[in-house]
């Protein structure tokens, strides 16, 4: 690094300390830089009660619109912005007010970059959100003189005096006395304060080498930016395929809009530190370019998650929900399945219906959680509703089973027919579930048992299957307008 580089350097760090430790109270300090650090003859003020009451004056410049921006939505109510403006700044030291910012920033995250000329930094930055209200004008203008309207009777009488208080009504001197007044009607005020700011806003004291236009690029962690899955399933007349589209739902309440943007989207459960965000590690994470797909977003594996990005670029307003086509598949394989579970659904048999994530059914990309809405055509051909369901981060190749109610025609009973213990840990139970089906066609039915450990079936009805330690499962057809039932033995034996 340049020798002059690094003494202008040190020069800035020096008056910094200096600035802060000789300020008693809220006493503001004009600090004249030295020549040799070439600051373009503009001072700078350093405070430490509200720095952004001498900060904004006439030396700031205004950063212009927002060129491009990128940003990365998580699916946990946060966002990364990549926000890309043009500037000019002078060789030295610039103060630079960058507004048009989210309100939800967490301002611990930022990062600048100055991509054309890597050598600029920045030296100082304040985050200033003393947003223009009544009561901030107004502690603004203690000792000032202004102008009140109050309603008096039926009229409307104005006064005009020095503003003493106003926490408990507007108190004036007016020509030597003292007025207090309620009811105010209107305030008027010569002209809008310093320091006051009509919207979030960073403002920076850059170094630069060297003076010239350039891009600048503002990374940054906000909250206000949220994105789900939604996705529609449409099924066929015998219930043996459907129609399957998936949704993008971007809500936007950050407090900034997002023209023109690059758009990404993490899917994931990300940890985050509430006291201190690991903003540099989401940084990294979300720098990478998505994988193209004949899809509107492609997707991608990133760390433990996965990355979508839009294949084009997009406007997200402020205070705006939209929507984006994430998928589409026609004619992916299901199967409706009736599953009795006694235990704990009583006499009720839920419906469900499953399907495969897999590339041969259409399918075959990680699916963000999300909702599922389940519609059908009538016999007038319009589609609709017969349920919803929630499904998880769902990886490729997985099967999908989607819980849509509670059947009308079919219902079930389980019944504990015998008890009894033998003692020294040995109990044997027998069960009945009976099923009924009063519809024009013959239904299967899934019944669900979970035995707990240490069983062994020793009498059986119908043959059953394993599906894991503690759980076993009959297959059992019911024919139309009739009934049918399983039955079987469980023998528990523990040894103490």
């Amino acid at each position: 690094m340049d020798k002059k580089l690094v003494f202008g350097i040190g020069i800035v760090l020096l008056i910094g300390l200096i600035g802060l430790n000789s300020i008693i109270g809220n006493e503001q300090i004009t600090v004249k830089a030295k020549p040799n650090f070439n600051v373009n003859e503009v001072s700078y003020k350093v405070a430490v009660g509200k720095p952004e009451v001498v900060l904004f004056d006439d030396t700031a410049q205004n950063i212009g619109e927002k060129g491009s921006s990128e940003i990365t939505v998580y699916n946990q109510d946060f966002a990364l912005v990549k926000d890309v403006r043009e500037m000019f700044l002078e060789q030295g030291i610039n103060l630079v007010q960058f507004k048009d910012i989210a309100s939800g920033i967490d301002a611990t995250s930022v990062f600048f970059q100055d991509l054309s000329f890597p050598s600029s930094f920045v030296v100082e930055q304040n985050y200033e959100y003393d947003l223009v209200s009544k009561n901030k004008i107004l502690e603004k203008y203690l000792d000032k003189e202004i102008t009140v309207q109050v309603v008096e009777g039926d009229q409307v009488k104005e006064y005009t005096g020095v503003l003493l208080s106003f926490n408990d009504g507007i108190v004036l001197n007016s020509d030597g006395k003292i007025i207090a007044l309620s009811n105010t009607n209107k305030i008027e005020f010569t002209e809008l304060p310093g320091g006051l700011l009509t919207k979030p806003t960073l403002v920076w004291k850059i170094y630069a080498e060297q003076a010239g236009n350039r891009e600048t690029q503002t990374v940054y962690l906000t909250t206000g930016l949220d994105w789900r899955a939604d996705y529609i399933a449409t099924v066929n007349d015998d219930d043996t395929a459907l129609d399957f589209t998936g949704w993008t739902t971007i809500t936007n309440n950050s407090g900034t809009g997002y023209p023109d943007t690059k758009l990404k989207l993490v899917a994931g459960d990300i940890h985050r530190v509430q006291e201190s965000p690991q903003y540099r590690e989401v940084f990294e994470y979300a720098m990478s370019d998505g994988a193209a797909v004949p899809k509107q977003f492609g997707e991608e594996a990133l760390f433990e998650y996965y990355l979508y990005t839009l294949d084009r670029k997009t406007t997200i307003n402020n205070n705006e929900t939209k929507q984006i086509s994430l998928l589409s598949a026609n004619n992916v394989s299901s199967q409706k399945e009736f599953v009795y579970d006694g235990q704990s659904n009583g006499n009720k048999v839920q419906v469900k219906l499953r399907f495969n994530n897999s590339e041969s059914q259409g399918l075959g990309m990680p699916l963000p959680k999300g909702i599922v809405r389940v519609y059908k055509k009538d016999s007038d051909g319009q589609l609709q509703f017969v349920g919803e369901d929630e499904i998880d981060h769902t990886k490729t190749e997985d099967e999908l089973e989607l819980f849509l109610g509670n059947a009308f025609d079919v219902t079930g009973e389980r019944t504990q027919t015998n008890s009894e213990n033998f003692g020294k840990g040995f109990y044997k139970y027998e069960y009945k579930i009976k099923l009924e089906n009063q519809k024009d066609e013959a239904v299967n039915v899934i019944v669900k048992e979970n035995l707990g450990s240490s069983w062994t079936i020793t009498k059986n009805s119908l043959p059953y299957d394993k599906k894991s330690s503690s759980e076993i499962e009959f297959n059992v057809n019911v024919p139309a307008k009739g009934e049918a039932e399983v039955t079987y033995t469980v023998e528990y034996r523990y040894y103490y």
